[in-house]
């Protein structure tokens, strides 16, 4: 027994590392290869770097500043300290930037296996349901990403793992251990994204705990006791806060930033309530083909610890996120470990049965076909020639045909070829500079930047007939760039001998007279013009 006992910590100890070592290598692969994107890795790496700029007798790690020297109260600042720290040993780049948030989302996989390992019988549904995991896209590529959700899944993956961990533990101490750990980990949630997402995952997380723990354990008071401990570094920043700023902080960090979003649209980031159904549905295949057959499993096995916990967390969340009016897609990246676990458990199933449907054989093939229609035309076909797109399609194409033949030939071991696919596929994606295609969506920040950044004083404010406020920019420039109500200069703007700055379109009519106007800087597409007011 006790041979036995080594032989699967040891086993489950190598899939645990060979897990961390391959997130943490397709998470932080050529991470500083494009510049960050707007909104949040904007921001995020702005006010990172206002604190690391900061003394350190200013608090600035505990109250935090936007580039003009107002108070940052969009979210807590856990993750933009911890990439100021990173600006202190590596210095300022993309690279410094991504790198925290990709080691924190990096982490979550090895968590997912551990939360495999304790609700599942066999080590074949962890596996498969962590490979799920590491292969989805979005998972992927948000982890590389300065944002905050990342981070997000990894801290509710360890309390998960908590609370799985308490209820197979004998002696009260140890109990008590994992309780503080689950506590703490909903308080890192908390200062990461806020106290609505933290009450939401902390809910979710004690449904789950109530439905499967005995009814001696559920609200003794040594459970509370552990759980607020490992909340008090939670509940100490928000009371700092709260005293430090008083009422602006809880109308605006509280109000605003939080628990507005819930029932009011911000920044016309609304859609319908089946938006995340249609975002589940466009990045999650080919395993998507995998999940009606998961949820009827789960159903199925709902007695199971496995089942209550994926069909809680998975349903929950998704309703709430449904029902919120702001959406915007990385708000729906808590829900896919749970989507790992369904679909593992699923793979797991035809792994020993070998049965796949008629509807998912098809899918897989047009997956297949698909890919092969894009590697062909960006090979030959695309003006561009992208060599990099063709062989992101090209290794998809070519392991999803090799997952197909297997099927095929009934050989239960397609779904390695499914991963090798997608993580190969991801991997070369990440290689390439088209990862964070958002960047697509409007000009390249990085020469505007420098042309402001060699053509204004510093801490100058610009004034840009671009229609959208761009975060990265001011990151970049290290000014602030702020767009033209109604492509119109605000009045009485060059008063008392002073000028501004413009950062305007080439060609644009509607600053085609500007009087006492010189140009400082232009690129392919901008200008930077100095307007003086008239002696």
């Amino acid at each position: 027994m006790f041979s036995f006992y080594n032989l699967r910590f040891k086993s489950d100890r190598l899939w645990l590392w060979g897990f961390f070592l391959a997130a943490l290598f397709l998470y932080t692969h050529n991470l500083g290869g494009v510049p960050l994107r707007d909104w949040d890795e904007g921001i995020v790496a702005t006010i990172a770097r206002e604190i690391w700029r900061a003394n350190s007798d200013s608090y600035a790690w505990l109250y935090p500043q936007n580039l003009d020297g107002t108070p940052y109260w969009n979210k807590p600042p856990l993750i933009h300290g911890l990439i100021a720290l990173s600006y202190g040993y590596f210095g300022v780049s993309e690279w410094s930037t991504r790198l925290p948030t990709a080691i924190i989302s990096s982490l979550a996989v090895p968590l997912l296996y551990c939360i495999g390992r304790e609700i599942f019988e066999h080590r074949l549904e962890a596996i498969y349901a962590t490979t799920v995991y590491l292969t989805l896209i979005p998972v992927a590529r948000h982890g590389r990403l300065a944002m905050l959700d990342g981070a997000v899944v990894c801290f509710f993956s360890l309390v998960v793992w908590c609370l799985l961990k308490e209820g197979r533990w004998q002696r009260a101490e140890g109990r008590g251990i994992y309780l503080f750990g689950a506590g703490f980990g909903i308080g890192l949630i908390c200062l990461t994204k806020g106290l609505a997402l933290g009450i939401l995952l902390g809910a979710i997380a004690f449904i789950f705990y109530y439905l499967v723990r005995p009814t001696n354990y559920r609200f003794k008071l040594c459970f509370w006791f552990f759980i607020l401990l490992g909340l008090i570094p939670a509940i100490a920043w928000y009371v700092l806060q709260i005293i430090h700023y008083g009422r602006d902080f809880i109308e605006i960090n509280l109000g605003i930033q939080t628990f507005n979003r819930v029932v009011n649209t911000v920044e016309d980031n609304s859609s319908p309530p089946w938006y995340y159904v249609l975002e589940i549905a466009k990045y999650t295949m080919p395993w998507l083909v995998f999940l009606p057959g998961a949820i009827q499993l789960a159903v199925h096995q709902r007695k199971e610890i496995w089942a209550k916990l994926a069909l809680v967390w998975f349903s929950i969340y998704l309703v709430a996120i449904s029902m919120m009016a702001t959406k915007l897609p990385w708000y729906v990246m808590p829900i896919y470990p749970a989507f790992a676990l369904l679909v593992g458990a699923n793979l797991a199933q035809i792994h020993r049965k070998f049965r796949v449907g008629l509807i998912a054989r098809t899918l897989l093939i047009i997956v297949a076909i698909i890919a092969w229609v894009g590697s062909i035309y960006y090979g030959w076909f695309d003006p561009g020639k992208d060599r990099d797109l063709l062989w992101v399609l090209g290794a998809l194409a070519l392991f999803m045909t090799i997952a197909n033949i297997l099927i095929k030939l009934g050989n239960r071991y397609f779904i390695g070829a499914i991963a090798i696919a997608l993580y190969l596929a991801l991997l070369l994606l990440f290689n390439s500079t088209h990862w964070n295609w958002e960047l697509g969506e409007s000009y390249g920040v990085k020469p505007v930047a420098e042309m402001i950044r060699r053509g204004t004083p510093e801490k100058q404010i610009i004034y840009t007939s671009y229609a959208y406020y761009r975060p990265s920019l001011n990151f970049y420039s290290d000014r602030i760039v702020i767009p033209l109500a109604n492509q119109q200069l605000p009045e009485n703007i060059t008063t008392e001998g002073k000028s501004i700055f413009l950062l305007l379109a080439k060609n644009d009519p509607n600053f085609s007279d500007l009087k006492n106007s010189r140009v400082v800087g232009t690129t392919k597409e901008w200008q930077l013009v100095n307007v003086s007011s008239a002696k």
